[in-house]
């Protein structure tokens, strides 16, 4: 039996997206631009599921519990016509930590870390942050989660914990997966052993 078919967004933007800053498990809030990323990728949704001949109730719906991924559920599920609060919140699909990263850019971290920036550009999938979370060890809890789906769902998280997923899935390999582009409102389909983008 194939797994599950998962349709996976990426919060909208923040300030902090644009300032190019990691945010990690910092609870950071949409933006403009991330409100209105969240209601097209609402209409994207809607318009898949009405393609498919699709009711957004036979979806589960499970968010990270960080504020911009539930903001954009939220906003989301608004435009599917369902209850905006009417879903489930999973701690597996938190972004991965940064540590003592968090709320610096990578030129901010170059001049103070020079070294550890270097480190983790030779190997970004191993490499953790003081007090943070490698790629790899991320990857681990993403995959167990994705491993529990039990319906088909619509799950709304981060950049950093699609990478380790498709990753866990074969899909991209260690070494590309912490750089692939993963787009705020964009939907991204994960089935049939391939991952397609909607935007």
């Amino acid at each position: 039996m194939p797994p599950p078919l998962l349709y996976y967004i990426r919060h909208g933007e923040t300030d902090w997206n644009v300032e190019d800053r990691l945010q990690g498990g910092r609870d950071i809030p949409l933006n403009a631009t991330g409100r209105a990323q969240a209601l097209r990728c609402g209409e994207i949704l809607r318009g898949l599921l009405a393609r498919d001949g699709r009711d957004a109730a036979s979806f589960d719906f499970v968010a990270s519990p960080l504020g911009r991924a539930r903001s954009t559920m939220e906003i989301m599920r608004t435009a599917l016509g369902v209850d905006p609060q009417a879903y489930r919140i999973d701690a597996r699909l938190t972004e991965v930590g940064f540590g003592q990263w968090e709320g610096s850019t990578i030129a901010e971290l170059t001049r103070r870390e020079p070294d550890a920036v270097a480190a983790r550009e030779r190997d970004k999938w191993r490499f953790a942050p003081p007090d943070g979370e490698s790629y790899e060890v991320m990857s681990l809890r993403i995959a167990a989660w994705y491993r529990d789906l039990a319906a088909d769902t619509v799950a709304v998280a981060h950049g950093g914990t699609l990478r380790g997923l498709i990753a866990a899935l074969g899909l991209a390999s260690v070494e590309e997966a912490p750089a692939v582009n993963i787009a705020q409102g964009v939907v991204y389909l994960i089935a049939d052993g391939r991952m397609t983008r909607y935007a």
